[in-house]
């Protein structure tokens, strides 16, 4: 099937094939035809499956057949994100498959000034990707006006459920007109979705293109146990042994990160960091560094898991497995994209045996272990606990871990059975608030909201900006 086929008009079509697209995805197909009828969907869809323009090309499309009908003030299509990241990459998306139509689309987020928003606004924008929390102080200023908003994108839903957005979901909901069509992306399903799309959606039609919480299956994946002191030491070495040129590396927190990242620089391998702690302007250039090959390891935070979409990003590590589950399917999510195949590969310690277990289960299949030779691990070492989060249904609280218990059989099964097992050997060819350790999401909300409220007088940020949008 091709583009064409899907009713899609010249113009988008032409924007298309600049872009250097042929064929559409399985998303693609499936929303596309959908959303052009008016309905509402409920879509569940891996990252890197092709979603932001299984939304954007339906939704150019109808907002032009209407133009001549609608009045021009006012926003008219509102997509919501829930990273800065991933808002600037979805409205570059949006303008470069509406290039040869007339309509102005914007972003607004955080973390940076606030009043060439509002010249931008005042000049006129149909389409809008924002963020929650500048969203609102935007709304609160008065400075656009969603009485007008006829088509609603919740992009990444569950994400931004996970980062406590829900309440501003709610209040942004308010503002908008009841009649609507509402589009609801996720990628992993919860029950926290199903209760937003019963309260948000209209008769919703379901899409799915894959199986719910589980990997793409063009992703290679690959357990290396290693004691947790040789961890950047065995990073190095698969890097430099391997001629790794772009990698992408996740660790738990943001002291990790900064402290890997000078670690790899002793080592002779140019990277960066990038986490909540960075000003947006860094967070921008180090991405574009990492995107150009000026950097070749970028060491990221959970803020980066969602949204960043870097193409031909072939290697994402785990230098440490996330504290949720779901967040691993997320942080390899970034390679493997638009059916390209990659490789998602976990270094992971004796600490973390509890976690490795929460993903197995998760993924339902076990995860192929290589122990790397020179980098074998100490059986005499003992685990040790490390905070986990304690707000996702799905984890354990507590840690939970057994002090003196090895890998074991359960835990390293047979190289040959578990790759048989794996999704990701049959290929075929295409920011977010850290975790902190004994502490519930909503604690981490007030204590950071308390944070900027008090630090953020005369520096131009709002009081309704959440650490995601910062």
């Amino acid at each position: 099937m091709s583009f064409t086929a899907l009713g899609l008009s010249a113009e988008l079509l032409r924007a298309i094939a600049d872009q250097g697209y042929s064929k559409p995805t399985p998303v693609q197909r499936r929303a596309i035809p959908v959303i052009l009828e008016g309905k509402d969907i409920l879509a569940g869809a891996q990252t890197g499956t092709g979603k932001t323009a299984g939304f954007a090309l339906p939704l150019l499309q109808l907002l032009s057949k209407r133009s001549s009908t609608k009045a021009k003030n006012g926003i008219r299509a509102l997509i919501l994100t829930p990273t800065r990241e991933l808002a600037a990459q979805v409205e570059e998306s949006v303008a470069a498959y509406g290039k040869y139509l007339p309509l102005k689309s914007a972003v607004i987020f955080g973390g940076v000034k606030i009043n060439p928003q509002i010249g931008q606004l005042r000049r006129g924008v149909d389409v809008l990707v924002a963020t929650p929390g500048r969203l609102l102080d935007h709304v609160h200023q008065r400075t656009l006006d969603l009485s007008k908003v006829e088509i609603l994108v919740l992009d990444e839903a569950d994400r931004m459920l996970d980062m406590g957005f829900i309440r501003d979901i709610r209040r942004i909901l308010k503002y908008l007109p009841e009649r609507r069509q509402n589009l609801l992306f996720f990628a992993t399903f919860s029950n926290d979705i199903k209760t937003l799309a019963e309260n948000l959606l209209n008769s919703p039609v379901l899409i799915e293109v894959a199986a719910r919480n589980t990997a793409s299956e063009t992703i290679e994946q690959l357990i290396h146990p290693v004691d947790r002191i040789r961890k950047r030491e065995l990073l190095s070495f698969l890097i430099g042994s391997k001629n790794w040129r772009q990698v992408l590396v996740f660790t738990r927190t943001k002291h990790g990160a900064n402290k890997l990242t000078k670690q790899l620089g002793q080592d002779g391998i140019s990277a960066a960091a990038i986490h909540g702690n960075k000003s947006q302007a860094t967070r921008t250039r180090t991405l574009a560094d990492f995107k150009h090959g000026g950097i070749r390891v970028l060491v990221a935070t959970d803020i980066a898991a969602r949204g960043l979409d870097i193409e031909h990003l072939r290697h994402v590590v785990n230098f440490e497995l996330p504290s949720v589950s779901g967040d691993y399917v997320h942080r390899i999510g970034r390679t493997g994209r638009a059916e390209r195949e990659g490789i998602a590969v976990s270094l992971v310690c004796i600490d973390e045996r509890e976690q490795l277990k929460d993903i197995e289960r998760l993924l339902k299949h076990a995860i192929p272990r290589e122990i790397i030779k020179g980098y074998e691990p100490d059986p005499s070492i003992k685990a040790e606990p490390i905070p986990r989060a304690g707000n996702n249904p799905n984890q354990r609280q507590g840690g939970n871990y057994l002090p003196g218990k090895s890998w074991g059989n359960a835990q390293n099964p047979d190289p040959a059975a578990a790759r048989k097992r794996s999704p990701g050997r049959n290929r075929s060819p295409e920011g977010s608030l850290d975790q902190e350790p004994m502490r519930g999401r909503r604690d981490i909300l007030k204590k950071h909201a308390i944070k900027e409220h008090r630090t953020s007088r005369g520096r131009g940020t709002s009081k309704h900006e959440r650490p995601s949008d910062r």
